[in-house]
């Protein structure tokens, strides 16, 4: 049987400077994550190498360079005894997508989740994904909505959580527009939608739901954990770098409300 509680790590981190560092720091976090006791660390979306914009300079997709990064983390992973939700890029068929690895404390890699609804952003580097699923690592089952789907697209935390999931983690990215809202308390009024959506994923499906931000300055959202019934449990200081850890019991994650969701159609 499952441990009834279990302890999350989401990685509030500042963006890498280089896709090696990317791998540094991740190392350097999942150290930090086992020194506080964690079963599970999550990153930000696409934090090996570092989320492509038309900002940043970068080198082109490098399969093989992803293929030995995820092999260094994995070791990682079991040299700390944590499970990983790596935000990550992949190459498909040529194509680069945005994904998530999963790794499973002994460091057995479990496998990804594509992001499957691109923001219209995304078009020119990333190609969408396909199909869902859910994962279970240190006895948690878990599903996965990347940034933009988890925000917009509601049904891709329903689904995880029809399927069994009692945790949606939302790896994304999110940095400060000029003249935007810097906010100092999570969900503020006068903020954009993005930090109230993360509430109502959570109670609208009777799951926790974690969502994990880069550490910028003015971002306009941040990494936090929301119970269940809507509330938040704690949330990371805007643009402050750092783990963000707490402990959930998953009896609290029954899934309810998503189970008893009838189409409309």
């Amino acid at each position: 049987m499952p441990e009834p509680t279990v302890r999350l790590a989401l990685a509030n981190l500042q963006m890498p400077a280089s896709p090696d560092e990317s791998v540094t720091l991740a190392a350097a976090a999942i150290a930090d994550a086992a020194v506080e006791g964690a079963d599970v660390i999550c990153f930000p979306e696409c934090y090996v190498p570092g989320y492509r914009t038309p900002a940043r300079e970068m080198p082109p997709p490098d399969a093989d360079f992803l293929e030995s990064a995820w092999t260094t983390i994995a070791g990682d992973a079991k040299d700390a005894n944590v499970a990983d939700v790596l935000g990550t890029e992949r190459v498909v068929d040529g194509a680069l997508r945005i994904s998530a690895l999963v790794i499973e404390r002994d460091g057995t890699i479990v496998g990804f989740q594509d992001k499957v609804q691109l923001d219209p952003s995304e078009d020119g580097p990333y190609e969408a994904g396909s199909g869902r699923r859910v994962f279970t690592a240190a006895g948690l089952t878990f599903g996965v909505a990347i940034c933009h789907e988890g925000w917009r697209y509601p049904e891709t935390v329903r689904w995880a959580v029809r399927q069994g999931a009692q945790v949606v983690f939302h790896p994304h990215f999110h940095v400060a527009e000029p003249g935007g809202y810097r906010p100092s308390r999570f969900a503020d009024p006068v903020n954009t939608f993005h930090e109230k959506a993360a509430l109502c994923r959570a109670a609208e499906n009777t799951c926790f739901f974690a969502t994990v931000n880069y550490a910028s300055s003015g971002s306009p959202t941040t990494s936090a954990l929301i119970a269940p019934d809507g509330t938040l449990m704690c949330f990371q200081p805007y643009g402050k770098r750092g783990l963000l850890v707490a402990d959930i019991d998953i009896a609290e994650a029954t899934g309810l409300l998503a189970l008893r969701y009838r189409s409309v159609d």
